[in-house]
């Protein structure tokens, strides 16, 4: 059988009026986070009868929707997070774009959605940027955020799977995710919210997940936090994620502890790749529980020296401060620690250009 991306031809669309070098050139100076786009979308239908088909290169413009398509109604709708990066020598480049593009299957999967070929999702991403990859930003934390993205679109009103689709990527220039200046972020432990229970949708990036998540930021922000975290729905004790991010915990005999996935957590490729550069650090670490009085213990004794947040979005970020319903400790100095410091810095050079990628993890576009 042919490779789905041999088979399937992006028709370009004309965009009748492309922003122009000096609106472009203000953005990427200051371009903040997922408030900006650029000029062009891709998109991609699939029908039951047709499959994948009918793919596009065009202006980015508003998607028109029936008030009764499924999506609105039953939220069969899944996302991806990647990026892409300027490399010193000029060229583009994104970090384990095959990683998404099979966490994007399984989400697929989990919401009875259909596949798209691996290989047609990079492609897609390709596609975008060969027409927007002056939208780049440069210097440091700085990166195109892109945003792949399926959702059912067939008119119906009934529960059962919908046999319309539509895969669109957007991309953002995006700044640092964190604008606070504080050297560490604060989290507040959530004691009334859970983020997901046992044979859920927690593994899937989907968007009810994040609708969920969404009170209980609230209540943190409203706290004077920065961050929440769930622990898990069944005892209540055991630490899981933040409400974007995966969790690490370092301790001062180089262990290094990260909940382990039970189904319940978001299966990160920063995560992956952080696993990967500690373990090359020589540094142990487990995939395995954690409770949150044992997170208190063991930070308040000194035995837990660092703790770190990580995603896509945010890379990753040190826990200074936690907090919750009668219970309140600093870990470690309050601020950045030696491990955390070193895998970012490992992890975003490779992500550069910036240091050699031995993992195979950069894939360059030219």
């Amino acid at each position: 059988m042919a490779n789905a991306a041999e088979t399937i031809e992006f028709r370009e669309i004309a965009h009748p009026a492309p922003a122009s070098d000096e609106v472009r050139s203000a953005v990427l100076a200051n371009p903040g986070f997922g408030t900006q786009f650029t000029d062009h979308m891709v998109s991609i239908e699939w029908a039951e009868s047709e499959g994948w088909h009918n793919a596009t290169v065009g202006p980015l413009q508003p998607i028109p929707l029936h008030p009764a398509s499924a999506v609105l109604h039953y939220a069969q709708e899944i996302f991806e997070g990647l990026k892409a990066y300027r490399h010193p020598d000029g060229s583009t480049a994104l970090f384990r774009p095959e990683a998404n593009a099979r966490r994007f299957n399984d989400s697929a999967d989990r919401l009875a959605m259909p596949n798209l070929p691996e290989n047609l999702f990079i492609a897609a991403i390709e596609a975008l940027l060969a027409k927007d990859g002056a939208w780049i930003p440069e210097g440091a934390g700085a990166s195109l955020y892109l945003r792949p993205f399926m959702f059912a679109d067939e008119v119906f009103l009934g529960v059962r799977p919908a046999k319309r689709y539509r895969f669109v990527v957007i991309a953002s220039p995006a700044g640092n995710y964190f604008k606070s200046g504080a050297p560490a972020v604060s989290i507040w432990v959530s004691s009334d919210y859970t983020r997901a229970a046992p044979g859920g949708t927690g593994a899937a990036k989907c968007g009810g997940n994040y609708a969920s998540s969404l009170v209980p930021q609230a209540e943190a922000i409203e706290r004077g936090f920065d961050q929440v975290v769930f622990l898990d729905a069944v005892e209540k004790k055991w630490v899981e994620e933040l409400g974007g991010m995966n969790i690490f915990f370092v301790f001062d005999d180089g262990k290094v502890i990260t909940p382990e996935l039970t189904g319940t957590i978001l299966p990160g490729i920063t995560r992956n790749s952080l696993i990967a550069l500690l373990r090359e650090e020589g540094l142990d670490v487990v995939e395995g529980r954690y409770s949150i009085e044992q997170w208190e213990a063991d930070a308040k004794s000194g035995k837990l020296v660092e703790c770190f947040a990580c995603g896509t979005a945010a890379v990753v970020t040190p826990v200074g401060r936690v907090a919750g319903r009668d219970l309140d400790f600093t870990i470690g100095s309050g601020g950045p620690g030696q491990i955390t410091g070193k895998v970012k810095a490992t992890l975003t050079a490779i992500q550069r250009g910036e240091m050699a990628d031995t993992h195979g993890w950069v894939r360059r576009l030219g």
